[in-house]
């Protein structure tokens, strides 16, 4: 008797005994498509470690292919999550009702014995630190593709209105909490898609990957959320203007080598734009670009790394501030925050400007120009 998607058969139960049959109610899962193990397991050759296409802080991801034919991306979530079943079903029927052209798309999920796994669409360009940041030219036909600058602004435009939709359009609303570039997997056109949305509700905080990141570099991750837990839709804002200025560079947040010094990526991009040089930042790989414009997609970076969160744009704002022709106003734009590892260990907030870290309540704006 073979097992099924959820619980293990009664064979299996007796000859394991480690494993109990979980009686699953189908309103739970009334929006999300259960596969079997089996099929899994014949999807990714028995999980099979040449079909291993990535690692996360919520588990291994495998490329498959479903006995119809279809590419599949199969991720065997870590056993740090601590969930039961059925708050587990509850969140991934929650998460297969989302649907947007930026968003990777959650097609079905098993779960057996102690294995937890989500089948997501197969997005065959890799993510953005593949392509980009690990300075990995992806090969196609014979020939090396490199991101021009229409790529890369597509790439940030439709990761703000991915951002945008899980933030301001969806009921109840997404924190995404993980905006980094391994996370923003690229389409055959490179159109971007956000992975990962909505799971970092299934983890506690103390185990998973952003743990490891507080201890140990600036990154990605916003100084109120670092230093004090405090996680809003601002903490990913923050996080999406640190992917920004990668995108621009062609440099991982995640060093601090930068300038000649110890300077993460934000810190050294700050500093250059405030000394009138932010364009020597730019990928040396761009051997052509507009000017004017990536200094704009800068400008709104700045906007969204603002020390206090309250300074920062919503992700609505952010797709008006990156497509429209707008006059940003920078006189409200403040000195970005970061934190830092002491000498000893301990956290502390920092920035260019240490008055910046202070909360305001001054939101941002911006000036719009009537088209000639």
């Amino acid at each position: 008797m073979s097992c099924s998607c959820f619980g293990v058969s009664t064979a299996d139960s007796k000859g394991k005994g480690n494993r109990a049959s979980q009686k699953i109610d189908g309103n739970l899962l009334e929006k999300t498509k259960q596969i079997s193990f089996n099929e899994l397991k014949k999807a990714t050759d028995n999980f099979h470690p040449s079909s291993k296409i990535g690692r996360g802080g919520f588990g291994t991801v495998y490329k498959g292919t479903l006995k119809n034919g279809r590419e599949v991306a199969v991720k065997m979530l870590s056993t740090s999550s601590k969930q039961g079943l059925r708050e587990f079903l509850t969140e991934i029927n929650t998460i297969s009702n989302v649907r947007h052209p930026n968003l990777v798309e959650l097609i079905g999920c098993c779960v057996h014995g102690n294995n937890k796994i989500l089948v997501y669409e197969y997005v065959e360009n890799n993510s953005v630190d593949q392509v980009l940041l690990a300075l990995f030219l992806l090969i196609l036909a014979g020939h090396k593709i490199i991101l021009d600058w229409g790529k890369r602004s597509a790439i940030c435009m439709g990761t703000a209105r991915g951002l945008a939709f899980l933030h301001e359009e969806l009921v109840p609303h997404i924190v995404h909490r993980d905006i980094k570039a391994s996370n923003i997997l690229l389409e055959k056109d490179f159109s971007p898609k956000i992975g990962d949305f909505g799971l970092a509700k299934l983890f506690p905080d103390d185990i998973t990957h952003i743990s490891t990141r507080i201890a140990g570099t600036t990154g990605y991750l916003a100084p109120e959320y670092a230093l004090g837990g405090q996680l809003t839709m601002k903490a990913d804002v923050y996080s999406f203007g640190v992917l920004v200025l990668e995108i621009i560079s062609g440099k991982t947040s995640s060093q601090a080598n930068f300038g000649g010094s110890q300077k993460f990526l934000l810190e050294w991009a700050w500093q250059l734009h405030i000394e009138g040089r932010f364009l020597e930042l730019v990928d040396p790989e761009l051997v052509e670009f507009p000017e004017e414009e990536v200094m704009r997609y800068a400008k709104v970076a700045f906007f969204c790394t603002q020390a206090a969160a309250s300074r920062r744009p919503l992700m609505s704002q952010v797709v008006d501030m990156l497509s429209r022709n707008i006059r940003l106003n920078e006189k409200e734009l403040t000195a970005p925050g970061y934190f830092q590892t002491s000498d000893d260990g301990s956290r502390k907030p920092s920035s260019t400007d240490s008055a910046s870290y202070q909360m305001s309540s001054v939101p941002v704006t911006i000036t719009e120009v009537t088209p000639r």
